[in-house]
């Protein structure tokens, strides 16, 4: 937030308690139940009265407390005849369970003699301090991690069932502190960009606490950063009214400051606050060269080394270029970098050019004694040997946080003796080699350019004037150079030399990709001769696997996928491919996957054109990538949807696929794999393998549905549609069309899911095709329930039925039973809905089938909440949350996250419900269609005015009607009818 500092934690006063070696083993809890440990055994903690006993002499953090003090803490004004006696009683008891050594009398009294680390509340404690110290520092990252680790450490109510006033006035204070952590770690939210998340628990908590008016300037302003700008004026109008109502008074002049700041829509507001820099050094080295003054791009790398150095404990940090890649600016991107973090050192910065590339690199002796000089040590104190240089520097850098940047080492060895050896310092070094051996080193390699910086560059050389008239063709130039640095300076070195020519001439040259190559030359600059070297070194076997992975489309490839294009044994794949990495004409993106930079790919495939023989095994290639692909998503399904038939009517395949332990990996593959699947099914769009591109996409089908990959999806639906229509091929076509009709439906767009499905199911009858006739009519009836056409519906859904159980499809016949359910549901038949929904589950779980078990059990939680059995209604749901959440379902869900908030609502736990609803909104964000989240809306609208926030219910309802009506849907009336004020009584 912006203000000068956020809520401060005030941390309970405590004395810090003396450690004793016979407590060492025990240990105590009081933020919750209070009870005690000895190693991990529970030790009994008696009556409630000696409970007490317990919570006050472990409060009293190793101070005696006399009989008195315990008395008054007991009973207060009243206490028994027996009190002494009593309290006798329950510390004779207490002792022997604890110790003679942990339970100590003196003075009349008795004291707990524990270390620091046995009690929960002064872990607390130290968590608290160390928080603060790090938002002092800059460092929120930190300190929000130390207050979750913090508040986790509450289990419930504090001193819960402790009798006496005491432990209730302890209570109170206990439960003050938390509710102040609580808003310390959300104003920490707010700071580092997470408002999105921060809304749905500051939702429930302004419901729990609606007079915390700290509370209410923390929603307003993660409603303000989440776009929701008149929600937030909203909290501020029920924030007003409340305090008016209740206590008499106007809200506090930072909300109202607040208020006018949204209505401004102030840009800074919606800005999460920058890190406040360490105050700067009053004397320090600063050896840093001038960074760049146009320099741009880089962000990803910018930023994940700007973090690292944010928050260096002894890191080393390494920056990199790949073999083989030059001219991508090491040097220019470590001094920027240094210059960004320069507020995280703010003892000195220090800089050396190694000269590695050099034939004499600089020597570490004579490195370490000009350091030595510039951080203050006079010659006379400066010995003569590396070691005892070495040593001198790391004592002279201890307790001082500085930034040494080692530029152009040469190896790990040079740089050792130059290194910080303790916390606070960083190093950031900059090679032309991989420092695999430098323990601890972070190792970053520098890629190709963005396209914003590579558009500047480019202007750069050409000049503003001719890049700015045509910028849609300098994008193209520099995307058609793959953004490499001595590619874009080669077309623009060609462009500036050539006053006739325009930026759309040389985007039309460089357009041909058979062509590209043999543009960007320059003089004696080009990349095809660069290129050429590496593929002359190559063996035969690695030169065929070099020109053949080029042909795959995807933006990387598994070892697995290769080696079945490329017809190897993985091993054998392997260490062909590890040799190409080697020479640098092929990327390792990650541990078993491989990569080409596009203009390396476009030079592969000239040579598949070029020397690849026969001609033919380019095709046979990527027909064996597809099988691959196909037979693993295959299998995926088939361990996802056991017993479901759709694997059975699928083309059949040579390559035998992958096969998976569990479900879970096999998901994990599927969308690990999903840009390069979806890729080969576009890219096999044609006669001798549409049938089985269409296949694929369609036993991918959790790509569709998940969210996670819909516009992908859609666009290769799309791609295999067009394709099969120009082959005239109905199979292909009817199964296209099923799966456009899925993703239409999934997206919301009902009308074109309902006309796809219908032409999916004309095409199957006139090839007799199971697949797209049980599945279309299956659509088309959950379709028509959302279009509440429930006649259609529950017809279009007794055919699916029957579709499925002549094809022996039970999985099939399960998603109809539950989607009929749904009709039932909302035709008041909610008796025969409830069974239908337990029928289906019954056939899912005899299978084993855990996702769509989950569709069932969603479908069951929707009726038991229309019959009011609330509890029952959760547990389904619930069951169901956990697996869409375990099979990345994202879409399913939102929507059970949504289902769950009705459920709340039927049973008057309005907060709860407001909490679900803001869930599933964070979740459906960009997938399920505006009709879903006009439906999310109205419910959180229902919830807010059930927690007495009118003013944002009303905003809620305002956008789920604008939606509706844009879209024609029925539930506008409903929507309409909460907006308009009830009659007066």
């Amino acid at each position: 937030m912006d203000r000068d500092s956020g809520p401060r934690v005030r941390v309970p006063e405590q004395r810090a308690p003396q450690s004793g070696d016979s407590g060492s083993a025990l240990r105590f809890a009081v933020l919750g139940p209070v009870r005690a440990w000895r190693g991990g055994e529970t030790l009994p903690s008696g009556s409630p009265q000696q409970r007490a006993l317990l919570t006050a002499l472990l409060l009293r953090d190793g101070r005696t407390a006399t009989a008195a003090e315990l008395i008054d803490a007991f009973w207060g004004e009243d206490p028994p005849s027996q009190a002494l006696a009593t309290i006798r009683t329950y510390a004779s008891r207490l002792r022997k369970i604890l110790g003679q050594d942990t339970l100590v009398s003196e003075s009349g009294g008795y004291a707990i003699r524990i270390g620091r680390d046995a009690l929960d509340l002064t872990l607390a404690q130290d968590l608290a301090a160390e928080a603060e110290k790090a938002r002092a520092a800059g460092d929120r990252q930190q300190a929000r991690a130390l207050l979750n680790k913090l508040l986790d450490l509450w289990d419930g109510e504090a001193l819960a069932s402790v009798p006496g006033p005491y432990a209730q006035n302890q209570r109170t204070r206990l439960e003050e502190w938390r509710l102040q952590l609580t808003e310390t770690r959300l104003d920490l939210d707010l700071e580092v960009g997470s408002h999105a998340e921060a809304v749905s628990e500051l939702t429930a908590l302004t419901a729990a606490h609606p007079l915390r008016e700290l509370l209410r300037e923390l929603l307003m302003v993660a409603l303000y950063r989440s776009g929701r700008q008149a929600e937030a004026l909203a909290v501020y109008a029920d924030t007003r009214r409340l305090l008016a109502e209740e206590l008499g008074v106007d809200p506090r002049p930072e909300l109202a400051q607040l208020q006018q700041r949204i209505l401004r829509a102030d840009e800074e507001l919606a800005r999460p606050a920058d890190e406040a820099a360490p105050a700067p050094a009053p004397v320090r080295p600063a050896q840093l060269p001038a960074t760049v003054p146009d320099f741009t791009g880089r962000a990803s790398f910018v930023r994940e080394l700007g973090d690292r150095l944010a928050t260096a404990e002894a890191s080393v940090m390494a920056v990199s270029a790949l073999a083989g890649i030059g001219g991508v600016g090491k040097t220019t991107l470590a001094v920027h970098v240094a210059h960004e973090a320069r507020p995280h050192f703010p003892d000195g910065q220090l800089y050396v050019d190694l000269q590695g590339a050099g034939a004499r690199a600089a020597e570490p002796e004579t490195v370490l004694g000009a350091f030595l000089r510039a951080l203050g040590t006079p010659d006379s104190s400066i010995p003569d040997s590396l070691d005892e240089r070495a040593a001198l520097y790391r004592s002279t850098l201890d307790g001082r946080r500085i930034l040494v940047l080692l530029d152009n080492a040469h190896d790990a060895a040079q740089i050792r003796p130059l290194l910080p050896g303790t916390a606070g310092c960083a190093a950031l070094v900059t090679s032309r080699v991989r420092m695999v051996d430098l323990a601890g080193a972070h190792l970053v390699d520098l890629d190709v350019m963005s396209p914003e910086e590579a558009l500047q560059l480019f202007t750069r050389i050409v000049g503003d004037e001719r890049v700015n008239s045509e910028r849609e063709a300098a994008l193209d130039v520099v995307a058609a150079c793959g953004f490499l640095p001595l590619a874009i300076r080669i077309a623009a070195s060609r462009l500036a030399a050539r006053r006739t020519w325009t930026v759309s001439v040389l985007a039309a040259k460089l357009a041909d990709e058979r062509r590209r190559l043999d543009e960007l030359q320059a003089g004696d600059l080009a990349v095809k001769a660069t290129f050429e070297l590496g593929y002359g070194q190559l063996e035969p076997a690695q030169a065929r696997a070099f020109r053949l992975l080029g042909l795959a489309d995807g933006p990387d490839i598994s070892l697995a996928a290769a080696a079945a294009l490329l017809n190897l044994e993985v091993h054998t794949a392997e260490d062909l491919l590890e040799s190409l990495v080697d020479t640098s004409l092929l990327e390792s993106a990650a541990p078993g996957r491989y990569r080409y930079h596009d203009l390396v790919r476009l030079y592969a495939r000239a040579c598949v054109e070029r020397d690849e023989q026969p001609p033919v095994e380019k095709e046979l290639a990527l027909s064996r990538l597809l099988d691959f692909y196909l037979a693993t998503a295959a299998g995926v399904y088939a361990l996802e949807r056991p017993g479901d038939r759709l694997v059975d009517h699928l083309e059949s395949t040579e390559h035998e696929g992958l096969s998976f332990a569990d479900r879970h990996s096999a998901l994990d593959w599927l969308y690990a794999e999903a840009t390069n699947l979806l890729a080969c099914v576009c890219q096999a769009s044609h006669p001798a393998t549409l049938r089985r591109a269409v296949d694929l996409l369609y036993a991918a089908l959790d790509l569709g549905e998940s969210g996670a990959n819909s516009k992908q999806y859609e666009a290769a639906a799309l791609t295999v549609r067009e394709a099969s229509r120009t082959c005239g091929d109905p199979r292909a076509e009817g199964r296209a069309v099923m799966s456009l009709a899925n993703v239409h439906q999934l997206a919301g767009r009902f009308d074109h899911a309902d006309r796809e499905a219908q032409e999916a199911l004309r095409l199957a009858g006139t090839v007799d095709d199971p697949l797209p006739a049980c599945w279309a009519s299956n659509t088309r009836g959950i379709i028509a329930l959302y279009q509440n056409r429930h006649t259609d519906g529950e017809g279009f859904l007794t055919q699916a039925i029957e579709a499925f159980r002549n094809d022996g499809n039970r999985p099939g016949e399960a998603s109809a039973l539950c989607n009929l359910s749904r009709i039932h549901l909302a035709t008041g038949r909610t008796k025969s809905a409830v069974t239908l929904a337990r029928s289906g589950i019954e056939i899912y779980d005899s299978l084993g089938h855990a996702l769509r078990g989950a569709n069932g059990r969603y479908a069951l939680g929707l009726a038991l909440t229309r019959t009011m059995e609330l509890s029952a209604a959760t547990d389904q749901l619930n069951e169901a949350l956990e697996v869409f959440r375990g099979s990345r379902q994202r879409l399913w869900e939102g929507m059970t996250l949504f289902r769950l908030a009705e459920v709340e609502i039927a049973a008057g736990r309005f907060a709860q419900a407001a909490q679900y609803s803001e869930s599933a909104l964070t979740v459906l964000r960009g997938i399920g269609g505006d009709w879903r989240r006009g439906n999310v809306l109205t419910v959180l609208g229902r919830a807010l005015d059930g927690i007495g926030q009118t003013g944002r219910a009303q905003v809620c309802w305002q956008e789920a009607l604008g939606i509706y009506e844009e879209h024609g849907s029925p539930e506008a009336h409903d929507v309409r009818a909460l907006l308009t004020p009830a009659p007066a009584a």
